[in-house]
């Protein structure tokens, strides 16, 4: 694996309109809630939460394992995070609502959704923090599948720092179609933070490289896991 190079986040000005004001205050209330009932009742482990940029534009990235594993990495972060949600989560008013209150904007997962794109691109550009999972889907057997390259469509446009996650022990949370059925009080759920990193820099005139740019966010992810978890990117992360 390419050498990555260390973030260091421009100093941007947060967005302060009203709506963006309510959705921060909003964040901090869900993830304190979460804080104080995940560790006794799922057994919630942060690491690496240093990692974290105080301020600036982040693209987070993570593996998925559950519905529920945007909320859990929201707990660790000490930052709110808008999260890019397939379009299917977004076709019920009322849970469309509470989703975009929480700054969730839908992508269409079978092609490439131009629009979401753009407003990620946006958002990044207000100096926010986007999380995405770029999977596409959640993964039926915990371990990673490979990166759809919308990801790295977004890293091409603007160099901004890619901060790496990975979740474990979601996957035997109920209130899932693809939970596992297993008990689950506390089992135990850790959400791994890693070191932000920047992409290679491109020459002038230089087209990215999709598919390297995509394969080195994954093992940026598949190197935060256990090996059980690493799926696909499993010999590549091990240095085998």
């Amino acid at each position: 694996m390419a050498r990555q190079q260390q973030a260091r986040p421009p100093q941007l000005p947060p967005q302060r309109s009203v709506r963006r004001r309510f959705k921060h205050a909003l964040y901090w209330v869900v993830r304190a809630v979460v804080r104080a009932l995940g560790r006794p009742i799922l057994g919630l482990r942060i690491r690496g939460q240093e990692h974290v940029p105080p301020t600036g534009p982040v693209l987070l990235v993570a593996n998925h394992l559950h519905n529920f594993d945007p909320i859990m990495i929201s707990a660790a972060m000490t930052r709110p995070v808008l999260y890019m949600g397939k379009r299917e989560l977004f076709k019920q008013p009322h849970i469309a609502r509470f989703f975009r209150s929480l700054g969730a904007y839908p992508v269409a997962r079978q092609a490439i959704d131009r629009a979401a794109l753009r407003h990620t691109v946006l958002l990044l550009d207000a100096g926010l923090v986007v999380g995405i999972l770029p999977e596409g889907t959640r993964s039926t057997s915990r371990a990673l599948t490979a990166g759809q390259p919308g990801v790295a469509l977004i890293a091409a446009q603007r160099r901004v720092p890619i901060l790496p996650v990975a979740v474990t022990g979601t996957q035997h949370l109920p209130l899932d179609a693809k939970g596992t059925g297993e008990r689950w009080f506390g089992r135990g759920v850790t959400i791994t933070i890693g070191k932000p990193f920047l992409l290679p820099e491109r020459q002038p005139g230089e087209k990215a490289d999709l598919a390297a740019n995509t394969r080195q966010i994954m093992l940026s992810i598949a190197e935060l896991l256990p090996e059980e978890y690493q799926g696909v990117y499993r010999e590549a992360a091990s240095g085998d």
